[in-house]
């Protein structure tokens, strides 16, 4: 059954892949759709991110992953290696947690 569904998922996102290239000159969009495509691939990225943040389970997820992901977002806004800024939200979330904020 997972095997069937890994499959399925490994098609459909193929065919999502391929139709971009196939479909390129055949469809035109306005600036304004272009736009709005944009923005809304961006919003839906900073909603993930905020639902994985801010929750856990069924509740708030406390203080330290915010936290360590707001260090982590720092880092990345100046141009930090990914590495550096993984490392630093992870190191900022344990060490939050090691001194007891939830």
């Amino acid at each position: 059954m997972t095997l069937t569904a890994v499959l399925v998922l490994a098609a459909g996102t193929y065919a999502f892949r391929l139709a971009g290239p196939l479909l390129r000159d055949r469809l035109t969009l306005s600036d304004r759709v272009k736009l709005l495509m944009t923005t809304s691939a961006t919003v839906l990225l900073f909603a993930l991110m905020a639902t994985s943040t801010l929750t856990k389970g069924q509740g708030f997820a406390g203080l330290a992953l915010p936290i360590g992901v707001l260090v982590g977002g720092v880092a990345a806004w100046s141009k930090a290696p990914f590495v550096v800024v993984v490392v630093l939200a992870a190191v900022t979330t344990a060490c939050l947690r090691l001194v007891g904020v939830s």
